[in-house]
C-alpha cells in the first residue's frame, strides 16, 4: 500500500488591499483554501490483529480444549503426567549413585526416534530422601535390569518418582 502526500500549498503573495469603494454593497466571498484536511487514520488495523489473535486463541481452545491449552501454557514441568507405559527422550547419562539436575525432560511417543527410556512405574508422594534411595522402585524393575529414577520434588516437600528403563 502506497501513501500519498500532497505538495504543500504555494506561498501566498502579500496583495495590496483594494480602495474601499463606498457604494460596494455586496460581501466579500471568504477566499477557498487550497489546503485540505489530512485524512485520520482509524485504528482498524489494531483491531484487525486483536480479532484475529482473539479467533486463534478462541480456536485453539477448541480444538485442544481450554483446560490444556492453558495448563500447556503454564506447566514447564513436560513430565507431569507422565505414566506407566509413557516414554521420555534423551537425559543425561549418570553413572553409579551419581545425580543430576535436568531441565527440559520432554515425554515422546514411544515409537519416536527421540524416545530412550520408558517409564515403567511411578510413585507419587515421595520426599527427596525416599526417592534418592529408589527402593520404591524396586517394583517396578525385573531382576538384573538397569533402572533410573526420575523425580519432581521441591525442597521439603513432596513430589512424584518415574522409574524408568532403557528402551528396547
Amino acid at each position: 500500500m502506497s501513501e500519498q502526500v500532497a505538495p504543500p500549498p504555494a506561498p501566498q503573495v502579500a496583495q495590496p488591499e483594494p480602495a474601499a469603494q463606498p457604494d460596494a454593497t455586496a460581501p466579500a466571498a471568504p477566499a477557498a483554501s487550497p489546503v485540505e484536511p489530512a485524512a485520520k487514520r482509524s485504528g482498524g488495523r489494531a483491531l484487525a490483529v486483536i480479532g484475529a489473535v482473539g479467533v486463534f486463541l478462541v480456536v485453539a481452545g477448541l480444538k485442544f480444549g481450554l483446560g490444556t491449552a492453558i495448563g500447556t501454557f503454564f506447566n514447564t514441568d513436560e513430565t507431569a503426567e507422565a505414566k506407566a507405559g509413557d516414554c521420555i527422550a534423551e537425559l543425561p547419562t549418570v553413572t553409579g549413585t551419581e545425580q543430576r539436575s535436568v531441565s527440559g525432560a520432554e515425554v515422546v511417543k514411544c515409537t519416536s526416534a527421540e524416545a530412550v527410556y520408558a517409564v515403567v512405574g511411578r510413585v507419587e508422594d515421595q520426599t527427596e530422601a525416599q526417592a534418592k534411595t529408589g527402593q520404591a522402585c524396586e517394583p517396578y524393575l525385573k531382576p538384573d535390569q538397569d533402572g533410573y529414577l526420575f523425580y519432581n520434588i521441591a525442597p521439603g516437600g513432596k513430589g512424584y518418582l518415574l522409574c524408568l528403563t532403557k528402551k528396547a
